[in-house]
């Protein structure tokens, strides 16, 4: 017998809780100063090294850093010298998938539509492999972003698959952020403290 389906007052509490975690979240880590970033970064940076570089070297999407996110571009430069290919994502149009543009530490950057810095140009290659910026997230491995579903749109067309990892700081965990039926839990999360998979 299916389950019955969630009902549409249960899905509007669901998003205005949502909605309340995510600017509570946003605003504790940007509250975070500068020196305590770093070194939260520096360990976050330290165990997504052992995680990738131990593999041959593919393509790797991450975001540009905003709103006092972990910043991947170090890590990536590291591995574009090891022979791996980076990429950011690109909003092209709204409520759509995103497509994915190449990077290198020289690329001119630009913004989207949201503001988001991207690559002013470059080639468009489909990632092995993305780094997903976390709001929250909870330990089934699910994931809250700003709440633009880009990220669900893109991973659900995208074939195979690529890798999905979560990045941020242990301050973004929670017990449960209610995911939503199009949300897909990540492959495995990394923070400061370490690295959990979840598939």
């Amino acid at each position: 017998m299916p389950a019955p389906s969630p009902s549409s007052e249960h899905i509007a509490d669901s998003l205005v809780f949502r909605a309340a975690l995510r600017r509570e979240k946003i605003a504790v880590r940007m509250a975070l100063d500068e020196k305590t970033r770093a070194a939260l970064s520096v360990h976050i940076e330290t165990h997504l090294a052992a995680l990738l570089t131990p593999l041959p070297p593919r393509t790797l999407s991450f975001c540009a850093p905003v709103r006092g996110e972990f910043d991947a571009r170090p890590l990536a430069s590291l591995l574009i010298e090891r022979g791996w290919h980076a990429a950011i994502p690109v909003v092209d149009a709204a409520n759509a998938p995103m497509s994915f543009r190449t990077w290198t530490p020289s690329t001119a950057m630009d913004s989207d539509r949201h503001g988001m810095p991207i690559p002013a140009s470059g080639q468009a290659v489909i990632p092995d492999i993305v780094l997903l910026p976390l709001v929250a997230f909870d330990p089934q491995g699910f994931r809250l972003g700003y709440g633009g579903g880009y990220f669900d749109r893109t991973l659900a067309v995208l074939v195979p698959r690529p890798l999905t990892i979560g990045v941020g700081f242990e301050l973004a965990r929670v017990a449960d952020i209610r995911p939503q039926a199009h949300d897909m839990p990540l492959d495995a999360v990394v923070t400061e403290a370490g690295i959990v998979h979840h598939t």
